[in-house]
């Protein structure tokens, strides 16, 4: 196993919990979860996915970020450090090829917010109604301009990560954070002065508590928590393989999980207030629906509305970067600690693949018949749908649950405690951190994992 120079450390704690929230925050905070708070009914969806994040998805971010820090390894590397001698080397090898496949699919999307940034501003999108979605349809069915557009998006996040971890990913991530932060409360702001913006404000607010037992709820709840926080590819590990061993864990996380859900109930309070001043507006409404036909129709009954709308879809770009950079560096990592190449070399070969990858994703949506009806709908659809189905609802949750039995019962929690508390860092409460990743988070992700086989089968 090789180490090259060019693997580099965070230059503080700061600039890894900006990272790391960076790679936690990103199109499922601003859309993913609103959509979800739509389908559970509102703020009774609200309560469960705060008691999740609290007490599962926490659990697992705290393993994952000591794996990597004890390690000072990419997954692969981390589990063969570890353990060695044993075959617990696939769950990082996992965690690598799949985060190539998000970053495909994530590509495609992100390009969408690129182009839209320039579509909204420049009020091509047209008028409200209908107008917004049919536009929608037609853009995701010309290939070259989605080819175009992912290949800039990709293009954007192998920069970064080819200036390094200090150079290009801190660097970034510090800038693009506290705006996206401050961007985010300023359409928040605006969404809350919008004609409907109280009852939307109620919907969004108010717990109907007879729905927080609801198991459909519940699930949704703790897998938007879980995909949320970026658990289970291994960004998570490769990040705090970069931290410095002076730097506590315990705060560390603390702020991420605060700044990721942070983000995620601002963007609710972007949509619900502004949704209800739509006539007509469903609170269910899913995926890129939303965003970008949904949200369109409201821009354009806005004074300024062309402002507004490109503002909202920067925002969009900020969360895809961050997040897309961090699906990057974990194949990329992995490549410079396993064959010593240097970085740009390394983000090279993946981002070229990646990309490779993204060409079918991009043009699975009208443009090439075989790809845009590949599969059946509970399969995703389309191939993007298809290779996101594979990635979300499998790879993710089959490697988190063997991340928490790793540090449960191989490499055990008292070495994981000693790690969190060295140089007497501060962490709260090990012994409740023990208990809950060896029993609550596995049993809850095998919960997600066997309603994904039923959803699909």
């Amino acid at each position: 196993m090789t180490t090259s120079t060019d693997r580099g450390m965070w230059g503080s704690r700061f600039a890894f919990v900006l990272a790391a929230a960076g790679s936690a925050v990103g199109l499922g905070n601003i859309w993913g979860f609103p959509t979800q708070v739509g389908r559970g009914g509102g703020a009774a969806f609200v309560i469960v996915y705060l008691f999740c994040i609290v007490m599962i998805c926490a659990p697992i971010l705290v393993a994952e970020i000591v794996l990597g820090r004890r390690s000072r390894q990419s997954p692969v590397g981390a589990f063969k450090f570890l353990s060695p001698g044993t075959r617990w080397w696939w769950v990082g090898a996992v965690g690598v090829v799949t985060s190539v496949g998000i970053v495909a699919f994530y590509s495609v999307i992100g390009g969408w917010t690129i182009a839209y940034v320039w579509f909204a501003a420049s009020g091509a999108l047209g008028g409200g109604g209908e107008a917004a979605g049919d536009f929608f349809t037609r853009f995701t069915a010309n290939g070259w301009q989605n080819v175009l557009c992912t290949f800039i998006f990709l293009g954007m996040a192998a920069a970064a990560n080819a200036g390094g971890v200090r150079a290009g990913i801190e660097r970034v991530t510090t800038a693009l954070m506290p705006a996206l932060l401050a961007l985010l409360v300023l359409l928040a702001v605006r969404s809350l002065t919008l004609p409907g913006a109280a009852e939307g404000l109620a919907y969004y607010m108010r717990p109907d508590f007879s729905q927080a037992f609801n198991m459909t709820i519940v699930g949704a709840a703790l897998g938007q928590a879980f995909f949320s926080l970026s658990l289970g590819n291994g960004a998570m590990l490769t990040y705090g393989s970069y931290l410095r061993r002076s730097d506590g864990i315990g705060r560390s996380v603390l702020m991420v999980v605060a700044l990721d859900t942070s983000i995620a109930l601002l963007a609710g309070l972007i949509i619900f207030p502004a949704g209800f001043s739509i006539v007509g507006f469903d609170p269910a409404s899913s995926g890129p629906g939303l965003i970008f036909a949904v949200l369109p129709q409201l821009f354009a009954t806005l004074a300024g509305g062309t402002l507004f709308g490109g503002a909202f879809f920067i925002l969009l770009v900020m969360a895809a970067l961050t997040s897309a950079i961090s699906l990057l560096e974990v194949p990329v990592a992995h490549v410079v600690d396993r064959w010593g190449w240097s970085r740009p070399k390394a983000v090279g070969l993946v981002a070229g693949s990646a990309f490779l990858l993204s060409i079918p994703c991009a043009l699975g949506n009208g443009a090439v018949e075989s790809l845009s009806n590949l599969a059946p709908a509970a399969w995703g659809g389309n191939f993007l749908g298809v290779v996101a189905t594979i990635c979300n609802n499998f790879s993710l949750p089959i490697t988190g649950m063997l991340m928490c039995i790793f540090v449960g019962y191989v490499w055990r929690v008292d070495r994981a405690v000693e790690e969190l508390l060295a140089d007497n860092a501060w962490f709260p409460n090990p012994k409740l951190w023990g208990l809950l990743v060896r029993y609550v988070s596995p049993l809850a992700i095998a919960s997600i994992l066997l309603g994904s086989i039923m959803a699909v089968l």
